[in-house]
């Protein structure tokens, strides 16, 4: 129950429905149990002694009972699911507030079909058990402890006889806990790598197309739903085992019920009507008593749920605000890091070793490198994405950690090497991180990042509703919407992070060109594998397994013999090339 006593503040809020379903199956299970009461009635006190005139009204009173039993039945119903759909809605929502809390490293690690599994699946298990679980046992113990004490009010040692089994069938119930629990368990788990093997796929199907590894992906999928079908057919085989043991226990009771029922009844120590009424209520006995599988099987399914919903909402949130962050009214954005290094995963090489830097307000810096150098790794740990292991990043003079997480992501706009847009429209994509901007705002940065003109050839211009992920627009498209959604926010500290990689050069050019105008005043930080996307800045990093190997403008390192001067004769030794043959 540890689990459930965890995720009580999600529940608890919503006791009155509950208990008021738990008061209408109360009334459910007594009218139940007043069933084989009339049958009993009707056989020694109207059937026996020819009193027929007594029939109409117990007719009458049965059908009333009927009646009160289905408006008990409705709001039992009713009032118990408005409990679990109320309480998951909760519960839902702060899985999802947790999710968008948590930093990068939980991410590193997490995968998306399972986390998809967990708040739709998941959740869906735990509601299923709120909504029906918790009356389902109750109405189960309520049956079984009324229905007990009728039969001994008939007759004792009838009821001695009857219930002796009753304790294996208690045994075989909690050991059938036992094994199934882990059993629930396993199939979530199953179940979330098979989601994950699915979106994987389905995201990157033009991959998987591009290199002909459909069957490559069939057979990975294989395994994965093999693997899956096994938890399946073990958990099935786990119920296979124990509801014929649980069945058989019960017939027991049912063949000592009226073997000695019988007996008594022939040597009239028990009136027929009372054995026919004591065969309905051990049937209300060995019926709720072997129905706890189910409820059993709804708890474990529940429990492994709720263990991995507490996975996501127990997860450390390492990058949080400070107590008393600083509440600053602008942002100037000097930047400077002092001996910083940073380790993404622990045993693994460093991603920075001891780097620092100065990047005064204004200032446009370079950064380049062969790929895992550390260059996006820098703008991280700008924005607090990480924290790093040893030294110092400040803005302004302030240790990053001193300011309101989202103030200073609000400031720091970025335009990512690989271009995320929303299933939306383009205005919308835009305007995502400045939602109140006007639409003449929201014109003027798409004519900045040279969007405007494709923007107002689409069929609904701005209105133009987008696929998943921007599907319908060219890499370059993509690139320059999320540019004109970087310069809308107006931000102090500009992050282009290979921004211009998916445009040819002559679109390249014509960015850069708006680029200029929108960095001013504003420190940049440009991450570039193309010379030409960074040698007007004001000053470049080099930068090589983690470490600045060189420093400079883009002339002074030209006169240098090293890394930069390397990658510039790369680039343009073609063009060198062409220009002497002309």
């Amino acid at each position: 129950m540890e689990t459930f006593k965890k995720l009580k503040q999600f529940y608890w809020p919503f006791k009155s429905y509950f208990f008021l379903s738990v008061i209408f199956v109360l009334i459910v299970t007594a009218i139940t149990v007043v069933y084989p009461i009339i049958l009993q009635i009707t056989i020694d006190d109207v059937v026996t002694p020819a009193e027929y005139q007594l029939i109409p009204y117990l007719s009458v009173a049965f059908i009333g009972l009927m009646i009160l039993k289905g408006f008990a039945n409705f709001f039992q119903q009713y009032l118990g699911d408005l409990f679990g759909i109320k309480s998951v809605y909760v519960l839902r929502d702060e899985l999802y507030k947790k999710l968008q809390r948590l930093s990068f490293t939980y991410y590193d690690n997490a995968r998306t079909g399972d986390l998809m599994s967990r708040l739709t699946m998941d959740v869906e298990g735990f509601r299923f058990f709120l909504a029906a679980g918790f009356k389902e046992l109750i109405r189960v113990l309520l049956l079984i402890v009324i229905s007990l004490s009728v039969m001994f009010y008939y007759s004792v040692p009838l009821a001695v006889v009857t219930m002796a089994a009753m304790p294996f069938l208690a045994v075989v119930v909690f050991r059938f806990d036992r094994k199934v629990h882990p059993a629930f368990r396993s199939i979530r788990k199953s179940l979330g790598r098979l989601n994950t093997r699915i979106q994987e796929n389905v995201s990157g199907m033009n991959t998987v197309k591009s290199l002909s590894k459909e069957d490559f992906e069939i057979d990975r999928f294989t395994t994965n739903n093999t693997n899956y079908r096994e938890v399946n057919i073990h958990t099935s085989n786990i119920w296979a085992r124990y509801f014929p043991l649980m069945e058989f226990i019960g017939n027991v009771s049912m063949v000592a019920l009226l073997v000695y029922g019988g007996y008594l009844v022939i040597n009239n120590q028990l009136a027929l009507g009372e054995l026919v009424a004591f065969f309905s209520l051990v049937t209300y006995i060995l019926g709720p008593l072997m129905q706890l599988g189910f409820v059993v099987n709804m708890f474990s399914q529940a429990k492994a749920s709720g263990e991995r919903l507490l996975e996501i909402l127990e997860a450390k949130e390492d990058i949080m605000d400070e107590k008393d962050p600083v509440q600053p009214k602008e942002l100037k954005g000097h930047v400077t890091f002092k001996n910083v290094s940073l380790t993404y995963i622990e045993d693994d090489d460093a991603a920075l070793k001891n780097v620092s830097f100065d990047a005064p307000p204004g200032k446009v810096i370079g950064l380049i490198g062969p790929t895992g150098a550390g260059k996006t790794s820098i703008t991280q740990l700008m924005t607090r994405f990480y924290e790093p292991d040893q030294g110092e990043v400040t803005i302004d003079g302030k240790p990053t950690s001193s300011y309101p997480l989202k103030w200073l992501r609000k400031n720091i706009g970025f335009v990512l090497q690989e271009s995320f847009l929303f299933s939306t429209t383009i205005k919308a994509n835009i305007a995502y991180g400045n939602p109140d901007a006007s639409m003449e705002e929201i014109i003027a940065a798409a004519k900045r990042a040279q969007a405007h003109d494709f923007i107002m050839e689409m069929p609904n211009g701005y209105d133009t509703m987008l696929g998943e992920r921007g599907m319908g627009l060219s890499g370059g498209q993509k690139q320059r919407i999320a540019i004109a959604r970087a310069i809308l926010i107006d931000p102090s500290i500009l992050v282009l992070d290979d921004a211009t990689s998916a445009v040819d050069m002559e679109t390249e050019f014509q960015i850069q060109k708006a680029l200029k105008e929108v960095m001013k005043d504003r420190t940049t930080f440009i991450i570039a594998h193309r010379i030409s996307s960074l040698k007007h800045a004001d000053e470049i990093l080099v930068l090589d397994e983690g470490e600045i190997v060189e420093r400079g403008t883009h002339h002074q390192l030209i006169q240098q013999n090293g890394s930069y001067r390397r990658i510039y004769d790369i680039q343009y030794k073609d063009k060198d090339i062409v220009m002497e043959s002309l």
